[in-house]
């Protein structure tokens, strides 16, 4: 098993037609089931026209409705992004995930806003992925997002990260030492996001085949800490914990938008310190994640 997305998961891409969407829904499509997997794309002014084969219609309720597509994927540009995400949400889609990269912080601040009321009134809850995000896959049957395919292999060790490129990192590692992963998750770095550490590592607990688990933060907010916090009451498989940002200076932001360390306890060395009391195997050097994770299971 895997958790959020498999084989069988159904997607459209919003921004198909875009230079960024093109390139990766063809990588995606050419990465195993891909091909049965992107039934659709969305953009108002070119309906009905295809790209690699796949059927651009209007609107997200209209391909869903048309392709039974429950999830979909965005590299809507910045200004158009958030209201992307929202049209997703209307169109009661199971998981959203939104690639795109500098969404100004109120756009995110109203599209929270808006999913709360829709679920408060008992509508549908649609799950978000990003925004600033390379997506997740599964590896061997799907991947939605800008991963490198090549460097995964299918296994029972789960990998979610605020960072992309310490993602691959972990990934890469547990791929060259035979580990191979269940299903890798890169949440993002904005400070409004959707799926937070403590959302995944709840569903890497509960799923079967998730033996042990490498997670990711970053200096900046208190989500590192409310995950460990809840692992250590929670979690029955093995930990392997990495903040980054152990050299950044308190007040500068360093990469992503949430990683700014404003108090005491976001910096990396406190947040390695609750993750190391709540359980966690800690480590400051990046390098040695699969190498722990391997010796503890």
């Amino acid at each position: 098993m895997s958790i959020l997305i498999n084989k069988n998961t159904k997607v459209i891409t919003q921004g198909i037609t875009g230079k960024t969407g093109q390139f990766h829904t063809e990588k995606c499509q050419e990465y195993a089931n891909g091909k049965n997997c992107f039934v659709a794309g969305v953009n108002p002014k070119k309906a009905g026209e295809s790209v690699f084969g796949i059927s651009i219609f209007g609107t997200v309720k209209e391909a869903a409705k048309e392709t039974g597509a429950t999830v979909s994927v965005i590299y809507v540009p910045p200004p158009g992004a958030a209201a992307a995400i929202w049209e997703a949400v209307e169109a009661d889609l199971d998981f959203v995930i939104c690639i795109t990269e500098g969404i100004p912080v109120r756009d995110m601040l109203e599209v929270r806003n808006k999913m709360q009321q829709k679920e408060a009134k008992g509508g549908k809850k649609t799950l978000l992925l990003g925004p600033n995000c390379p997506g997740l896959i599964t590896p061997d049957e799907i991947k939605i997002g800008i991963m490198p395919g090549h460097i995964h292999r299918k296994g029972r060790i789960g990998v979610v990260s605020r960072s992309g490129t310490l993602t691959y990192e972990a990934v890469g590692q547990l791929s060259a030492i035979g580990l191979g992963q269940s299903t890798a998750v890169g949440i993002g770095g904005d400070p409004i996001n959707g799926l937070k550490h403590i959302d995944v590592m709840r569903m890497f607990n509960d799923d079967p085949d998730t033996d042990a688990v490498i997670m990711i933060g970053e200096i900046g907010g208190p989500d590192e800490v409310e995950a460990a916090r809840w692992c250590k009451a929670n979690m029955k498989k093995p930990i392997i914990g990495f903040i980054a940002g152990v050299t950044a200076p308190p007040g500068k932001r360093m990469g992503h938008a949430g990683a700014l360390i404003s108090g005491g306890a976001d910096t990396a060395d406190a947040k390695l310190a609750v993750m190391e009391e709540c359980g966690f195997k800690v480590t400051k050097n990046p390098s040695e994640m699969a190498s722990l994770l391997k010796a503890m299971i």
